[in-house]
């Protein structure tokens, strides 16, 4: 029976429905990088329409976020004297900060990224048979899951943070005052914020720069998510296809050796594996030094919020410092992946039934255990390689940086 699955298109076998599971795929990616503007520039099939549309995102989100950081920044090194004040005000716009760093780098490194997603469409056209197909689909369902996971705690703890938050905490019920709050402080030295329109048009500003924070972090998240995973998959088809060596063991004159091909296709995967350091190691840098900061400020807020007995507050902030740790948790769970998949690729080579192989065939499957001795890593900056006992390390230095903060603000 013919196989509705493939079909036969420039001489070559290949999936028919690649255009609906690269769509599957990169959907949730293609949604964030539209929202910040970045999609025309790691996409170069976009039209003149959506290039303009995307300039003046980019200029408005960028300026968003300067709006937020110059005056935050001077009034908290310039204008406050309170040290505890300065520590509850530097959390956000540190977070700003950083998400401006990670928004550039996006930017600049959409050349990279438009390489790494025509890998994958690549892979996708040219798998043709359903079960390796079937390990595809299942590796770019955990992506979105792990994108899903990262947006809903983001998305969640930052609003709630920023809007809700600053209007029914315990600390504002009890002023009796008809001050309406801001969450970046520093206008007061430039402009009277208070009266209407101006509080409207500052509030709508931040929640708008807000989002593109979060969606520029989830951003950065989906693409760590969709490589590995994409990567995870590939070497699973590689492990299948070396398990069916022996089994296949006579093949039809003219077909091409299959473990050339086994080598060949790994060779791919570690060149993309590649690439993909490349694109991501300075955001996951970014990434780690944010977290780390974040983590700890976060777990101050949280201490303050509960002495308080500000239920909201402390709520907000728990949510958001899970949101924190997750993401950082996501980053160096994918790294240890990468690097954990490669290795299986040696260790199933040694453990099917090389020895039922031809003499020749078994002497090449050496070539494949010595390569995945050495897999790939997913590095930040080149300095920190990504693996749960980084995310270990986070942790721990998260909790150092809080007491010293706590011996500080105390002192």
């Amino acid at each position: 029976m013919h196989d509705r699955s493939q079909a036969i298109v420039d001489g070559q076998l290949k999936n028919i429905h690649y255009k609906n599971d690269i769509h599957y795929t990169l959907q949730m990616c293609e949604w964030l990088f539209k929202l910040i503007g970045m999609w025309p520039l790691i996409n170069s099939r976009t039209s003149k329409l959506q290039h303009l549309l995307s300039i003046v995102l980019i200029i408005s989100s960028f300026s968003s976020m300067l709006f937020i950081i110059i005056p935050s920044f001077h009034h908290i090194f310039f204008v406050e004297k309170d040290t505890a004040m300065k520590l509850k005000m530097l959390g956000p716009v540190a977070f700003c900060f950083s998400s401006a760093i990670k928004y550039c780098y996006l930017g600049t490194k959409g050349r990279f990224f438009e390489r790494c997603f025509q890998h994958v469409r690549k892979d996708w056209k040219k798998v043709h048979d359903p079960n390796y197909r079937t390990v595809m689909l299942k590796y770019a369902a955990i992506s979105r899951k792990l994108i899903t996971a990262c947006a809903a705690f983001l998305f969640s703890g930052g609003l709630s943070y920023h809007t809700v938050m600053q209007f029914v905490s315990k600390r504002d019920r009890e002023e009796n005052s008809t001050y309406r709050p801001l969450v970046y402080p520093g206008y007061d030295s430039f402009m009277d914020t208070q009266p209407s329109p101006t509080y409207e048009i500052v509030f709508s500003l931040h929640c708008f720069a807000d989002v593109i924070m979060y969606s520029a972090a989830t951003a950065a998240y989906s693409l760590a998510a969709i490589f590995v995973t994409h990567i995870c998959g590939q070497i699973q088809i590689q492990i299948a296809k070396i398990h069916n060596l022996v089994k296949d063991k006579e093949r039809k004159s003219g077909e091409r050796d299959p473990l050339s091909l086994i080598v060949h296709e790994h060779v791919q995967i570690l060149r993309f594996s590649k690439n993909v350091e490349d694109a991501l190691r300075e955001v996951c840098f970014v990434q780690i030094v944010e977290s780390t900061m974040n983590m700890c400020l976060l777990e101050y807020y949280c201490i303050m919020a509960w002495r308080n007995n500000d239920i909201l507050a402390t709520v907000t902030c728990a949510t958001l410092l899970i949101s924190f740790t997750f993401n950082v948790f996501i980053f160096c769970y994918v790294g240890e992946l990468l690097s954990e998949q490669c290795r299986q690729i040696g260790e199933n080579s040694y453990n099917i039934e090389w020895y039922n192989l031809p003499a020749t065939d078994a002497y090449d499957l050496i070539l494949l255990i010595s390569i995945s001795q050495y897999p790939p890593k997913l590095t930040a900056g080149k300095i920190i390689e990504l693996s749960l006992d980084t995310f270990s390390c986070v942790a721990k230095s998260s909790l150092v940086y809080l007491n010293l903060i706590q011996t500080f603000t105390e002192w």
